[in-house]
Protein backbone atom coordinates (compact mmCIF):
# COMPACT_ATOMS: atom_id res chain seq x y z
CA UNK A 1 0.00 0.00 0.00
CA UNK A 2 1.18 3.59 -0.91
CA UNK A 3 1.24 5.40 2.26
CA UNK A 4 -1.28 8.44 2.94
CA UNK A 5 -0.48 11.91 4.19
CA UNK A 6 -2.76 13.51 6.30
CA UNK A 7 -3.93 17.31 4.55
CA UNK A 8 -2.33 19.04 7.20
CA UNK A 9 1.32 17.71 6.11
CA UNK A 10 0.52 18.30 1.60
CA UNK A 11 0.58 21.97 2.21
CA UNK A 12 3.87 21.80 3.80
CA UNK A 13 5.48 18.99 1.09
CA UNK A 14 3.83 21.02 -1.57
CA UNK A 15 5.52 24.01 -0.88
CA UNK A 16 8.93 22.52 -0.37
CA UNK A 17 8.81 20.47 -3.69
CA UNK A 18 7.05 23.14 -5.74
CA UNK A 19 9.92 25.80 -4.40
CA UNK A 20 13.16 23.53 -5.74
CA UNK A 21 11.71 22.79 -8.66
CA UNK A 22 10.87 26.68 -9.36
CA UNK A 23 14.56 26.58 -8.79
CA UNK A 24 15.20 23.89 -10.46
CA UNK A 25 13.18 25.17 -14.18
CA UNK A 26 14.66 28.75 -13.24
CA UNK A 27 18.24 27.69 -13.52
CA UNK A 28 18.14 25.53 -16.39
CA UNK A 29 14.77 25.61 -18.97
CA UNK A 30 14.83 30.01 -18.48
CA UNK A 31 18.48 30.46 -18.03
CA UNK A 32 19.87 30.67 -22.09
CA UNK A 33 17.16 33.39 -22.29
CA UNK A 34 18.83 35.73 -20.44
CA UNK A 35 22.50 34.53 -20.12
CA UNK A 36 23.23 33.03 -24.10
CA UNK A 37 24.38 36.08 -25.65
CA UNK A 38 27.06 37.32 -22.64
CA UNK A 39 28.01 33.45 -22.91
CA UNK A 40 28.81 33.29 -26.69
CA UNK A 41 29.92 36.58 -26.85
CA UNK A 42 33.24 35.83 -24.05
CA UNK A 43 34.12 33.05 -26.29
CA UNK A 44 33.34 34.74 -29.41
CA UNK A 45 30.44 32.53 -30.05
CA UNK A 46 26.89 33.01 -32.10
CA UNK A 47 23.90 32.55 -29.73
CA UNK A 48 22.90 30.14 -31.87
CA UNK A 49 26.16 28.05 -30.01
CA UNK A 50 24.58 28.27 -26.99
CA UNK A 51 20.73 27.66 -28.07
CA UNK A 52 22.29 23.97 -29.67
CA UNK A 53 24.13 23.33 -26.39
CA UNK A 54 20.70 24.28 -24.89
CA UNK A 55 19.06 22.08 -26.73
CA UNK A 56 21.39 18.98 -26.72
CA UNK A 57 20.80 19.49 -22.87
CA UNK A 58 17.06 18.65 -23.30
CA UNK A 59 18.08 15.66 -25.70
CA UNK A 60 19.93 14.43 -22.33
CA UNK A 61 17.18 14.79 -20.67
CA UNK A 62 15.36 12.89 -22.60
CA UNK A 63 17.47 9.96 -22.44
CA UNK A 64 17.74 9.88 -18.76
CA UNK A 65 14.23 10.28 -17.93
CA UNK A 66 12.80 6.79 -18.19
CA UNK A 67 16.29 5.75 -15.72
CA UNK A 68 15.25 8.41 -13.05
CA UNK A 69 11.60 7.61 -13.06
CA UNK A 70 12.05 3.63 -12.79
CA UNK A 71 14.51 4.45 -10.00
CA UNK A 72 12.03 6.61 -8.29
CA UNK A 73 9.41 3.58 -8.76
CA UNK A 74 11.84 1.44 -6.99
CA UNK A 75 13.03 3.31 -4.54
CA UNK A 76 11.08 6.70 -3.63
CA UNK A 77 11.60 10.13 -5.15
CA UNK A 78 13.62 11.97 -2.81
CA UNK A 79 16.95 10.15 -2.86
CA UNK A 80 16.58 11.10 -6.55
CA UNK A 81 15.50 15.22 -6.14
CA UNK A 82 18.45 15.50 -4.03
CA UNK A 83 20.97 14.40 -6.12
CA UNK A 84 19.11 16.32 -9.24
CA UNK A 85 20.02 19.56 -6.87
CA UNK A 86 24.19 18.27 -6.74
CA UNK A 87 24.14 17.46 -10.39
CA UNK A 88 22.60 20.86 -11.41
CA UNK A 89 25.43 22.71 -9.15
CA UNK A 90 27.71 20.92 -10.29
CA UNK A 91 26.57 21.77 -14.05
CA UNK A 92 26.28 25.15 -13.03
CA UNK A 93 29.32 25.44 -11.51
CA UNK A 94 31.16 23.73 -14.54
CA UNK A 95 29.13 26.77 -16.66
CA UNK A 96 31.03 29.47 -14.39
CA UNK A 97 34.04 28.09 -14.78
CA UNK A 98 34.32 26.66 -18.08
CA UNK A 99 37.52 28.20 -20.16
CA UNK A 100 36.52 26.97 -23.30
CA UNK A 101 33.54 26.62 -25.48
CA UNK A 102 33.98 22.54 -25.36
CA UNK A 103 33.64 23.03 -21.58
CA UNK A 104 30.85 25.02 -22.08
CA UNK A 105 29.21 22.54 -23.76
CA UNK A 106 30.00 19.48 -21.51
CA UNK A 107 28.30 22.06 -18.42
CA UNK A 108 25.54 21.88 -20.75
CA UNK A 109 25.18 18.55 -20.63
CA UNK A 110 25.52 18.03 -16.75
CA UNK A 111 22.46 20.55 -16.16
CA UNK A 112 20.59 18.76 -18.90
CA UNK A 113 21.52 15.61 -16.69
CA UNK A 114 19.86 17.42 -13.98
CA UNK A 115 16.93 18.42 -16.17
CA UNK A 116 15.87 14.60 -16.61
CA UNK A 117 16.19 13.68 -13.03
CA UNK A 118 15.09 17.31 -11.52
CA UNK A 119 12.18 18.77 -13.41
CA UNK A 120 8.30 18.17 -13.53
CA UNK A 121 8.72 14.39 -14.32
CA UNK A 122 11.01 13.59 -11.22
CA UNK A 123 8.28 15.73 -9.11
CA UNK A 124 5.36 14.23 -10.42
CA UNK A 125 6.68 10.60 -9.95
CA UNK A 126 7.66 11.62 -6.22
CA UNK A 127 4.22 12.49 -5.70
CA UNK A 128 2.86 9.58 -6.83
CA UNK A 129 5.25 7.75 -4.79
CA UNK A 130 3.88 9.55 -1.66
CA UNK A 131 0.32 9.68 -2.02
CA UNK A 132 -0.62 7.09 -4.84
CA UNK A 133 -3.91 8.11 -6.69
CA UNK A 134 -4.24 11.15 -4.75
CA UNK A 135 -1.54 12.49 -6.03
CA UNK A 136 -3.58 15.03 -8.71
CA UNK A 137 -4.00 17.93 -5.38
CA UNK A 138 -0.38 18.52 -4.77
CA UNK A 139 0.51 17.76 -8.93
CA UNK A 140 -1.17 20.79 -9.71
CA UNK A 141 -0.06 22.62 -6.46
CA UNK A 142 3.70 22.42 -7.58
CA UNK A 143 2.67 23.26 -11.19
CA UNK A 144 1.20 25.99 -9.48
CA UNK A 145 4.39 27.72 -7.49
CA UNK A 146 6.84 26.54 -10.51
CA UNK A 147 4.54 28.65 -13.17
CA UNK A 148 6.58 31.43 -11.56
CA UNK A 149 9.52 30.27 -12.30
CA UNK A 150 10.96 32.86 -15.42
CA UNK A 151 8.85 35.07 -13.23
CA UNK A 152 11.45 34.61 -10.06
CA UNK A 153 14.11 32.98 -12.51
CA UNK A 154 14.30 35.83 -15.41
CA UNK A 155 14.84 38.92 -13.15
CA UNK A 156 17.40 37.22 -10.88
CA UNK A 157 19.28 35.98 -13.37
CA UNK A 158 19.16 39.59 -15.14
CA UNK A 159 20.16 40.80 -11.66
CA UNK A 160 23.49 38.55 -10.89
CA UNK A 161 24.53 39.45 -14.94
CA UNK A 162 24.42 43.06 -14.37
CA UNK A 163 25.98 43.14 -11.48
CA UNK A 164 28.46 40.79 -11.26
CA UNK A 165 28.57 38.88 -14.56
CA UNK A 166 27.56 35.34 -16.36
CA UNK A 167 29.75 33.45 -15.02
CA UNK A 168 28.83 34.62 -11.35
CA UNK A 169 25.22 34.13 -11.98
CA UNK A 170 25.79 30.45 -13.00
CA UNK A 171 27.55 30.50 -9.65
CA UNK A 172 24.98 32.20 -7.52
CA UNK A 173 22.65 29.51 -9.31
CA UNK A 174 24.60 26.37 -8.20
CA UNK A 175 25.01 28.06 -4.75
CA UNK A 176 20.75 28.52 -4.69
CA UNK A 177 20.72 24.95 -5.40
CA UNK A 178 22.96 23.90 -2.40
CA UNK A 179 21.73 25.76 0.24
CA UNK A 180 18.08 25.99 -0.89
CA UNK A 181 16.77 23.21 -3.28
CA UNK A 182 19.08 20.52 -1.69
CA UNK A 183 17.61 21.12 1.69
CA UNK A 184 14.50 20.97 0.56
CA UNK A 185 14.04 17.81 -1.23
CA UNK A 186 16.41 16.52 1.67
CA UNK A 187 13.17 16.90 3.79
CA UNK A 188 10.58 15.38 1.47
CA UNK A 189 9.06 12.05 2.74
CA UNK A 190 10.05 8.93 1.17
CA UNK A 191 7.25 7.42 -0.14
CA UNK A 192 6.63 3.38 -1.10
CA UNK A 193 7.96 1.64 -4.19
CA UNK A 194 5.56 2.60 -6.83
CA UNK A 195 6.67 -0.44 -9.56
CA UNK A 196 4.35 -2.48 -11.21
CA UNK A 197 3.51 -5.99 -10.33
CA UNK A 198 5.65 -8.48 -12.86
CA UNK A 199 2.29 -10.20 -12.96
CA UNK A 200 -0.78 -9.26 -13.21
CA UNK A 201 -4.09 -10.69 -12.62
CA UNK A 202 -6.70 -7.89 -11.96
CA UNK A 203 -7.90 -5.30 -15.17
CA UNK A 204 -7.08 -2.75 -12.62
CA UNK A 205 -3.47 -3.73 -12.36
CA UNK A 206 -2.95 -4.52 -16.10
CA UNK A 207 -0.71 -2.80 -18.14
CA UNK A 208 -1.60 0.02 -20.69
CA UNK A 209 -2.36 -0.79 -24.26
CA UNK A 210 0.21 0.31 -26.90
CA UNK A 211 -2.53 2.57 -28.58
CA UNK A 212 -2.84 4.44 -25.06
CA UNK A 213 0.32 4.85 -24.56
CA UNK A 214 1.12 6.00 -27.73
CA UNK A 215 -1.73 8.53 -27.76
CA UNK A 216 -0.57 9.99 -24.66
CA UNK A 217 3.09 10.59 -26.00
CA UNK A 218 2.14 12.30 -29.22
CA UNK A 219 -0.59 14.60 -27.10
CA UNK A 220 2.86 15.51 -24.63
CA UNK A 221 4.80 15.82 -27.77
CA UNK A 222 2.11 18.13 -29.22
CA UNK A 223 2.02 20.09 -26.31
CA UNK A 224 6.03 20.51 -25.67
CA UNK A 225 6.36 21.13 -29.04
CA UNK A 226 3.50 24.04 -29.16
CA UNK A 227 4.56 25.80 -26.21
CA UNK A 228 8.62 25.79 -26.92
CA UNK A 229 7.50 27.27 -30.13
CA UNK A 230 5.10 30.47 -28.97
CA UNK A 231 7.77 30.79 -26.09
CA UNK A 232 10.59 31.62 -28.34
CA UNK A 233 8.59 33.14 -31.38
CA UNK A 234 5.27 34.50 -30.12
CA UNK A 235 6.39 38.44 -29.91
CA UNK A 236 7.36 37.66 -33.66
CA UNK A 237 4.36 35.96 -34.69
CA UNK A 238 2.16 38.62 -33.11
CA UNK A 239 3.83 41.46 -34.75
CA UNK A 240 3.54 39.47 -38.35
CA UNK A 241 -0.35 39.53 -37.42
CA UNK A 242 -0.05 42.83 -37.33
CA UNK A 243 0.50 43.85 -33.59
CA UNK A 244 3.50 46.67 -32.85
CA UNK A 245 6.11 45.99 -30.83
CA UNK A 246 4.84 47.13 -28.02
CA UNK A 247 1.63 45.32 -27.93
CA UNK A 248 3.47 41.93 -28.75
CA UNK A 249 5.16 42.58 -25.84
CA UNK A 250 2.27 43.36 -23.91
CA UNK A 251 0.66 40.46 -25.07
CA UNK A 252 3.61 37.77 -24.30
CA UNK A 253 3.65 38.80 -20.69
CA UNK A 254 0.13 37.40 -20.13
CA UNK A 255 1.16 34.32 -21.14
CA UNK A 256 2.24 33.70 -17.47
CA UNK A 257 -0.71 35.11 -15.37
CA UNK A 258 -2.85 33.06 -17.84
CA UNK A 259 -0.71 29.61 -17.23
CA UNK A 260 -1.47 30.73 -13.20
CA UNK A 261 -5.00 31.30 -13.18
CA UNK A 262 -5.15 28.29 -15.23
CA UNK A 263 -3.78 25.88 -12.57
CA UNK A 264 -5.72 27.55 -10.27
CA UNK A 265 -8.80 26.77 -12.21
CA UNK A 266 -8.11 23.41 -12.18
CA UNK A 267 -6.79 23.34 -8.59
CA UNK A 268 -10.40 24.79 -7.36
CA UNK A 269 -13.78 24.05 -9.78
CA UNK A 270 -11.91 21.40 -12.33
CA UNK A 271 -10.61 19.12 -9.35
CA UNK A 272 -13.78 17.57 -9.48
CA UNK A 273 -13.70 17.04 -13.12
CA UNK A 274 -11.87 14.45 -14.88
CA UNK A 275 -8.30 15.32 -15.83
CA UNK A 276 -9.22 13.73 -19.44
CA UNK A 277 -12.08 16.59 -19.38
CA UNK A 278 -9.78 19.36 -18.34
CA UNK A 279 -7.03 18.45 -20.79
CA UNK A 280 -9.34 17.99 -23.66
CA UNK A 281 -10.65 21.72 -23.09
CA UNK A 282 -7.41 22.65 -22.73
CA UNK A 283 -6.13 21.40 -26.18
CA UNK A 284 -8.89 23.14 -27.68
CA UNK A 285 -7.42 26.28 -26.67
CA UNK A 286 -4.67 27.17 -28.96
CA UNK A 287 -6.51 26.06 -31.92
CA UNK A 288 -9.43 28.67 -31.06
CA UNK A 289 -6.80 31.23 -30.22
CA UNK A 290 -4.90 30.49 -33.56
CA UNK A 291 -8.44 30.73 -35.23
CA UNK A 292 -9.11 34.10 -33.62
CA UNK A 293 -5.56 35.23 -34.28
CA UNK A 294 -6.02 35.09 -38.20
CA UNK A 295 -9.69 36.32 -38.18
CA UNK A 296 -9.09 39.85 -36.62
CA UNK A 297 -5.12 39.95 -36.52
CA UNK A 298 -3.11 42.57 -34.46
CA UNK A 299 -6.18 43.34 -31.76
CA UNK A 300 -6.29 39.79 -31.14
CA UNK A 301 -3.23 40.00 -29.44
CA UNK A 302 -4.35 39.59 -26.11
CA UNK A 303 -6.77 37.01 -26.62
CA UNK A 304 -4.60 34.43 -28.43
CA UNK A 305 -1.77 35.26 -25.19
CA UNK A 306 -4.51 34.32 -23.18
CA UNK A 307 -6.08 31.67 -24.75
CA UNK A 308 -2.90 29.91 -25.29
CA UNK A 309 -1.61 30.30 -21.46
CA UNK A 310 -4.42 29.34 -20.22
CA UNK A 311 -4.58 25.70 -22.28
CA UNK A 312 -0.93 25.36 -21.59
CA UNK A 313 -1.26 25.88 -17.82
CA UNK A 314 -3.14 23.34 -17.67
CA UNK A 315 -1.80 20.86 -20.16
CA UNK A 316 1.19 21.02 -18.27
CA UNK A 317 -0.57 19.27 -15.49
CA UNK A 318 -2.09 16.91 -17.55
CA UNK A 319 1.24 15.39 -18.03
CA UNK A 320 1.44 14.68 -14.44
CA UNK A 321 -2.11 13.55 -13.81
CA UNK A 322 -3.25 11.60 -17.14
CA UNK A 323 -1.01 8.78 -16.75
CA UNK A 324 -1.80 8.93 -13.07
CA UNK A 325 -5.66 8.68 -13.73
CA UNK A 326 -5.74 6.19 -16.65
CA UNK A 327 -3.00 3.57 -15.92
CA UNK A 328 -2.89 3.87 -12.03
CA UNK A 329 0.30 4.89 -9.83
CA UNK A 330 2.20 1.50 -10.67
CA UNK A 331 4.93 1.56 -12.61
CA UNK A 332 4.30 6.02 -13.03
CA UNK A 333 7.41 6.98 -12.81
CA UNK A 334 9.29 5.10 -15.60
CA UNK A 335 5.84 5.33 -17.46
CA UNK A 336 5.80 9.37 -17.19
CA UNK A 337 9.89 9.44 -18.18
CA UNK A 338 8.93 7.38 -21.48
CA UNK A 339 5.91 9.26 -22.25
CA UNK A 340 7.71 12.47 -22.24
CA UNK A 341 10.99 11.17 -23.99
CA UNK A 342 9.89 11.77 -27.74
CA UNK A 343 8.30 15.28 -26.10
CA UNK A 344 12.26 16.35 -24.44
CA UNK A 345 13.53 15.68 -27.85
CA UNK A 346 11.11 17.56 -30.09
CA UNK A 347 10.97 19.67 -28.02
CA UNK A 348 14.71 21.09 -28.70
CA UNK A 349 13.57 21.01 -32.44
CA UNK A 350 10.54 23.45 -31.86
CA UNK A 351 12.29 26.99 -31.78
CA UNK A 352 14.53 26.36 -35.55
CA UNK A 353 10.92 24.15 -37.21
CA UNK A 354 8.42 27.10 -35.93
CA UNK A 355 10.98 29.74 -36.94
CA UNK A 356 11.31 28.54 -40.21
CA UNK A 357 7.86 28.33 -40.94
CA UNK A 358 7.38 31.50 -39.65
CA UNK A 359 9.70 33.27 -41.73
CA UNK A 360 8.59 31.13 -44.68
CA UNK A 361 4.87 32.15 -44.32
CA UNK A 362 4.71 34.98 -41.44
CA UNK A 363 1.63 34.77 -39.82
CA UNK A 364 -0.17 31.54 -41.62
CA UNK A 365 2.69 29.71 -40.04
CA UNK A 366 0.22 29.10 -36.93
CA UNK A 367 -1.43 26.84 -39.03
CA UNK A 368 0.87 24.86 -38.03
CA UNK A 369 1.02 24.96 -34.40
CA UNK A 370 -2.98 25.18 -34.53
CA UNK A 371 -3.42 21.85 -36.59
CA UNK A 372 -1.04 20.45 -34.09
CA UNK A 373 -3.53 21.28 -31.30
CA UNK A 374 -6.25 19.97 -32.97
CA UNK A 375 -4.69 16.78 -33.42
CA UNK A 376 -4.06 16.38 -29.86
CA UNK A 377 -7.42 17.35 -28.65
CA UNK A 378 -8.55 13.96 -31.40
CA UNK A 379 -5.89 12.34 -29.63
CA UNK A 380 -7.32 13.20 -25.90
CA UNK A 381 -10.74 12.36 -27.43
CA UNK A 382 -9.77 8.33 -28.24
CA UNK A 383 -8.76 7.80 -25.31
CA UNK A 384 -11.05 6.67 -22.52
CA UNK A 385 -10.09 6.33 -18.25
CA UNK A 386 -9.49 2.90 -17.38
Amino acid sequence: MIPRLSPARRGPITIALGTSLTVAWASSYYLPAVLAVPMAAEFGLSPVWVFGAFSMAMVVSALVGPWAGARIDGAGGRGVLVLSSLVFAAGLGLLAAAPSPALLFLGWAVVGLGMGIGLYEAGFATLAGIYGAAARGPITGITLLAGFASTVGWPLSGLMLATWGWREACLGWALIHLFVALPLNACLPEGRATQAPAHSESAEDAPPSRLALGLLAFVFAATWFNATAMAAHLPGLLQAAGASTATAIAAGALIGPAQVAARVLEFGLLRRVSPLVSARLAAAAHPVAAVTLLSFGGPAAHVFALLHGAGNGILTIAKGTLPLALFGAAGYGQRIGWLNAPARILQAAAPLIFGGALQAWGVAAIWLTAAIGAASFVALALLRRG
